[in-house]
């Protein structure tokens, strides 16, 4: 299963999916409180001229996005659901898809290359969808030869990481979706990727194992191939500041590599239950780490301490 279910937008401020609620922890006051149910009915407020907007029922979440106030999740049977974090109700809500394989496999929160702030929708039905913020109006969508399972923009909003069932990832245009080349290595499906801050570094995970590391400048061959434990690679995250590389495996792992030792320097954490999601905080003093294990259900905090290590906490 395809897993994202975690956003920490402060060092203080968790927010995370348990069955059908949204939930905010705040390590603080180690509270948690429902942010938006979507067990019944979900009734977007905005319905713009032009915009797809429809209600929806019983939702269930494979993937969410947190950012800049608007949390955006998708559905297993094609949904889009958008609401902004400092407003009551739901703001948007839609099926993206009406096909039978219609898993929304990725959502994501980033700014273009002008400036404005857009939602990228990653779905089996082998499309990316683009939607502007303002209205949640589709501005754009491209289609691929394989189910798409994961897809993530470029710093400067120039670059698209394409990735799903193939064992070649694609580097495309952001603004027109044209493939610009594939990065070759990879040995079975993808399913994350993460852009290093400074926007050279591009990391991709995959059902083989590994997360192997790409200079955008030189497509033709990866720069370094990290190996994981026992699973595919389902999640990948870089700090803020670039210095560290947390990826997580389906269950029981999570690696954090120090990126200015060449990704020589790791440090594994050995949990009990599946990961359903991994993020560090913007100030890099923390990462989360939840575990959606039914018996085992949790969420972990890990403080960073000194310069190259996370100690954690338990909630």
């Amino acid at each position: 299963m395809l897993r994202n279910l975690l956003w920490a937008t402060s060092k203080h401020d968790v927010y995370m999916m348990q069955n059908y609620s949204l939930m905010h922890w705040s390590s603080m006051l180690r509270r948690g409180k429902e942010v938006l149910n979507v067990a019944g009915a979900v009734v977007p407020t905005l319905k713009p001229r032009g915009s797809p907007a429809q209600s929806l029922s019983r939702v269930q979440v494979s993937t969410m996005s947190v950012k800049d106030n608007l949390m955006a999740a998708g559905g297993f049977q094609g949904e889009l659901i958008c609401k902004h974090l400092n407003r009551p109700g739901v703001t948007f809500s839609t099926k993206i898809t009406t096909d039978e394989n219609a898993i929304t496999n990725a959502v994501d929160i980033y700014r273009s290359c002008n400036g404005s702030t857009r939602l990228m929708t990653a779905n089996n039905d082998s499309q990316v969808r683009v939607f502007d913020i303002e209205n949640f109006v589709l501005l754009n969508h491209f289609n691929f030869p394989w189910s798409v399972n994961n897809t993530s923009v470029s710093p400067d909003g120039k670059l698209l990481a394409v990735l799903g069932d193939s064992a070649d990832c694609l580097l495309a245009d952001a603004q027109s979706g044209r493939t610009i080349g594939a990065l070759k290595g990879h040995l079975d499906y993808s399913f994350a990727s993460a852009w290093h801050p400074e926007g050279r570094i591009l990391a991709t995970g995959n059902q083989d194992t590994t997360c192997r590391l790409w200079d955008v400048r030189n497509l033709s061959t990866s720069l370094a191939v990290i190996k994981g434990r026992m699973g595919a690679i389902r999640a990948v995250k870089f700090t803020s500041d670039g210095q560290f590389m947390a990826m997580a495996e389906p269950a029981d792992f999570v690696h954090i590599f120090n990126t200015k030792s060449d990704y020589c320097k790791v440090q594994e954490i050995d949990l009990f239950g599946e990961i359903a999601g991994i993020s560090f905080s913007p100030d890099t003093e923390a990462l989360f780490v939840g575990v959606a294990d039914r018996t085992y259900g949790s969420l972990l905090e890990f403080n960073r301490k000194g310069c190259n290590r996370y100690l954690d906490s338990f909630y």
